[in-house]
């Protein structure tokens, strides 16, 4: 069983505490890749993601102006992963804040689409093109012709709309291609577009031997006291990793090897912003999932994008000072119950990512959000 206290409290403490607790077994955190996240599929017999993803779908995909609706990613790794029985019962809490979808009433066509991009006030629109577009065509021609598109603007709603691009494709390549299924992915398209923010033009720091050290060199924005936008605006400098990629195999082993020192990273820095920094590992890890998908001279740029995004988070809430933390003993089926039992979707989330890198230590990281990260009370 897991070691109960493991993580301090989230505010910081004076000086600069060890990586380990006393007597913690050393862990190799460099240059492993995470598991390949194209495994065996779920088993929904019970045919809850669809009925789960038709609920969510008369939703829209924010609330509150501007906070992203995080239920369609939740509920799919929360099936994913064995917690099906709970999916209803769990959205009908998350559901109360939810508000109905937007109305649309300027078609985004193949002539006005560059001026819609971007355009949140025009996400309705995108939404019904996307499912125009994947009732017309297979959905992987879709994603194909807009990938290359949407890449440059992956910081959108602070990498939200891509994340939920990753689920909706692993459940279209893990199962049934089911209409809610497609359903999803056109909404999680329509989102990002409606969304697209390109981060700023940097300057390249160096260049670190692998990913871990690369997140450890990124430089944090001066002021981070403002929203995400605000500190992607500050971004000038990050580290020139990786170098010297020789093909769709290698990008796609150097992206997993970012989604799991990033995950691994969590354990001693996701104490500064529990909530935003699981977003530098779940957004390198949506990409991951979408390459099976997608033509393989996509993947290096999918590397590069993926990058940018997870780097400019760790630089907008990242903190130099890391915390001490023991490694948990927990199996990965129990720390994922544990999260699904916590019900906060960021946890959830990042559990689902950690289970993906699979050892130890990110196992330990998705403890630390758990404990971290306030649990779901409506």
């Amino acid at each position: 069983m897991e070691t109960t206290g493991t993580f301090p409290a989230a505010p910081a403490p004076t000086g600069t505490p060890a990586r380990h607790a006393p007597g913690a077994p050393a862990q190799d955190t460099t240059g492993t890749p995470a598991q390949d996240t194209t495994g065996a599929p779920a088993q929904d017999t019970s045919g809850t993601l669809d009925e789960a993803l038709e609920r969510i779908h008369t939703s829209g995909p924010e609330f509150y102006g501007f906070l992203s609706n995080h239920a369609p990613m939740a509920v799919e790794a929360l099936v994913r992963h064995g917690q099906a029985a709970g999916v209803h019962r769990w959205f009908d809490r998350y559901s109360e804040r939810l508000e109905e979808m937007p109305r649309g009433g300027n078609p985004v066509t193949p002539e006005n689409w560059r001026e819609a991009l971007g355009d949140p006030g025009r996400v309705a629109d995108w939404i019904v093109h996307f499912e125009r577009e994947t009732t017309e065509r297979p959905w992987r021609e879709v994603l194909t012709e807009w990938w290359p598109r949407l890449l440059p603007g992956i910081a959108g709603s602070a990498t939200h709309p891509a994340i939920r691009v990753g689920h909706a494709v692993r459940t279209l390549l893990s199962g049934e291609e089911t209409a809610p299924r497609v359903g999803e992915l056109a909404q999680a398209l329509g989102y990002w577009t409606a969304r697209h923010l390109p981060l700023p033009e940097v300057r390249t720091l160096g260049a670190p031997p692998g990913a871990a050290a690369a997140l450890d060199a990124v430089p944090a924005v001066p002021d981070q006291s403002g929203g995400i936008g605000d500190r992607f605006a500050q971004l000038t400098a990050l580290p020139g990793w990786p170098l010297g990629v020789t093909g769709p195999e290698d990008a796609r082993d150097r992206l997993r090897e970012l989604v799991a020192a990033s995950t691994r990273r969590y354990a001693a820095h996701g104490h500064a912003d529990p909530v935003m920094l699981v977003h530098a590992a779940t957004a390198p890890n949506a990409v991951l999932r979408t390459l099976p998908a997608l033509p393989r001279e996509l993947w290096l740029p999918s590397l590069g994008a993926a990058w940018a995004a997870s780097a400019g988070v760790t630089a907008a809430y990242s903190t130099a000072d890391p915390r001490p933390y023991t490694l948990t003993d927990a199996t990965a089926e129990e720390v994922f119950e544990r999260a699904a039992a916590h019900g906060d979707d960021h946890t959830i989330k990042f559990a689902d990512t950690a289970l993906d890198v699979g050892d130890s230590l990110a196992l330990t990281a998705a403890v630390g959000a758990i404990e971290w990260n306030p649990p779901l009370l409506t």
